[in-house]
């Protein structure tokens, strides 16, 4: 197995990518937040924190509102220890039944053990119908 530590690769952006769509399509925080350095800084939209307590905190919120969640994430583009992705993903507003698309864009960036010590994230809520799903 390639290692996935920087200098990044074609191979290596694509397994990162791929492995953290496998890591988000868990709905593990706690798996997760290991991705990330103990002080990883992260922008979520408008919500801004650091650090992988922070992390675990956001993402149990976020699939206790969350539901029948499932992403897809693209690689978009990589430097060195950067790496852009867009993605998307599904779910079900689990107080209202209301489904969604999620479309965004995030940029990561790495330290020397592969690490992300940035995330940098915007996206946007499109209303579907349970029958428009994709994913």
């Amino acid at each position: 197995m390639t290692k996935l530590i920087p200098p990044i690769s074609l191979e290596t952006a694509k397994a990162k990518v791929q492995a953290a769509e496998d890591a988000w399509n868990s709905k593990d925080p706690i798996k997760i937040s290991l991705a990330y350095t103990i002080d990883s800084k992260w922008r979520n939209r408008d919500s801004f924190f650091t650090g992988r307590d922070a992390i675990v905190k956001f993402l149990t919120n976020k699939w206790k509102k969350e539901q029948y969640y499932k992403l897809k994430k693209h690689l978009w583009s990589f430097t060195d220890n950067r790496i852009s992705v867009r993605f998307e993903y599904e779910w079900q507003d689990g107080t209202t039944g209301q489904w969604y698309r999620t479309y965004g864009n995030e940029h990561w960036e790495f330290d020397k053990e592969g690490k992300m010590q940035i995330r940098d994230m915007s996206a946007n809520d499109i209303k579907i119908e349970k029958s428009e799903r994709k994913l």
